[in-house]
């Protein structure tokens, strides 16, 4: 027996007797194409997914897009339209020995001319040696893979399992695309909740889209609340005040692992180096709301301030390891205004990567010229032996000396008159910066002597 023997009696498995057991999202499903909300750029009149499915050669695919894009529905639309076997699995649930073993049945079924589309949802999950055993299946043409990823495929897949499939990017629903489907689901009695013959007043669907960041899912969800609130007080009438009861608060759109923290913590970086303080507390906040480890932005407020703000204000350097401990000690949400007082000082202080670029400049150097001989006077010389060899000869002592500074040589010879720190006129740096000018007349005029 094969996955197969199972797979058509799973297809027309006995629905519930009450369609209102079934979710929403899943009663309003797009059946075909043109039901389908948003992604005009991939499946719109002339478009090449498009065309490509309705000549039934859609081939193999990555879909990678934010929850509630559409995925999955586009993967059974892609079946249908093809009349090809759908199977379904997701990388969490399911073990590579399973899909394996599908894969086998669809290359036995194509043999007599059946079509399979196998449809893997977080298909990043699975690892690089476990997304090998798809390479000879999607090669062969034995079946459609489909897989479908919340995560930047180009981090996530295979290069070998990229390089077989098209990458469709799938974009969050638009807030008027959105409001239209809920407004379908209003009017909807077979699959929606038209039966309730619910009114709305203005900017309510509005809200709901709003809050949905572009989820159509989370979208019908929270319709599908909202009425089951209104009936149970004997009200018709869905307003924002209703929508807000509903859905109490926002779940922001945020992968801790994905390509949203990355975004996020970009956001506050960038927002602290440009000096704007709103944008950089706005950032900090939607971390933390969405559920953000707080531990993890004070690790990256402490590389902030020795990235960007370096020594044209040192303090920097110990307010954020300051708050980076109240945040320990306090917990949330307390420690959290900790964070934000040293994301605010960080936008607002004086900024400086000099101390950063230089770092940067000696690495390249290092890695250039290798390794480079200490020069003989400042090598030490505890042995009789090493300094008949010269180790420590002409040192100088520069505090016996005037001005604190001496005229000898301190890089190698090959880098002897490379500068790598150069300060700027921001905040301390610009002291800094004269008191390197004092050290290089006091050299010079030791080098004169």
């Amino acid at each position: 027996m094969s996955l197969f023997d199972n797979f058509e009696p799973q297809q027309t498995m006995q629905q519930p007797r009450d369609q209102r057991d079934v979710p929403l999202p899943e009663r309003m499903r797009p059946r075909n194409l043109d039901e389908f909300a948003g992604q005009t750029h991939l499946i719109g009149p002339g478009k090449p997914l498009r065309l490509a499915i309705e000549r039934g050669e859609p081939g193999s695919m990555i879909f990678w897009g934010p929850p509630g894009t559409g995925k999955t529905t586009l993967a059974k639309i892609i079946a249908n339209t093809t009349s090809a076997t759908f199977i379904e699995f997701s990388a969490v649930t399911s073990g590579i020995k399973e899909i394996k073993q599908v894969m086998v049945d669809a290359e036995r079924a194509a043999a007599h001319g059946s079509r399979t589309i196998l449809f893997v949802d977080e298909i990043h999950r699975f690892n690089k040696a476990q997304q090998d055993a798809f390479l000879p299946y999607v090669e062969r043409g034995a079946l459609r893979l489909i897989g479908a990823t919340t995560e930047n495929p180009s981090f996530e897949l295979n290069a070998a399992l990229l390089s077989r499939c098209r990458v469709y990017v799938l974009q969050s629903i638009g807030d008027e695309e959105i409001v239209a489907l809920l407004q379908r689901s209003l009017t909807d009695e077979e699959r929606g909740i038209g039966s309730l013959h619910l009114t709305t007043s203005e900017g309510a669907l509005e809200s709901i889209a709003s809050f949905s960041n572009g989820d159509a899912r989370y979208a019908l969800n929270a319709l599908e609340t909202a009425a089951h609130l209104l009936t149970g007080r004997g009200d018709s009438t869905l307003t924002r005040e209703a929508v807000a009861d509903a859905l109490q608060q926002r779940t922001l759109l945020y992968d801790k692992k994905g390509e949203q923290h990355y975004d996020l913590i970009s956001a506050l970086h960038k927002s602290v180096r440009n000096s704007d303080a709103d944008a950089a507390i706005y950032w900090l906040r939607r971390m933390l709301a969405a559920g953000e480890d707080p531990m993890y932005v004070a690790r990256r407020v402490v590389r902030m301030a020795v990235e960007d703000i370096g020594l044209a204000a040192p303090e920097a350097l110990n307010l954020t390891l300051s708050a980076q401990q109240a945040m320990h000690f306090l917990g949330s949400p307390e420690g959290e205004l900790a964070l934000a007082q040293a994301v605010v000082y960080l936008a607002l202080a004086p900024k400086s990567n000099a101390v950063y670029v230089a770092f940067n400049d000696v690495a390249a150097d290092v890695n250039a010229t290798g390794s480079q001989p200490v020069p003989l006077h400042l090598r030490n010389a505890p042995t009789r032996l090493l300094k008949d060899l010269g180790y420590g000869k002409e040192y100088q002592y520069a505090h016996d000396l005037p001005g604190k500074v001496a005229a000898m040589q301190c890089l190698p010879d090959e880098l002897k008159d490379r500068r790598y720190y150069v300060p700027t006129d921001q905040g301390r740096e610009r002291q800094l910066g004269q008191r390197m000018d004092e050290i290089a007349r006091a050299r010079d005029a030791a080098r004169e002597k």
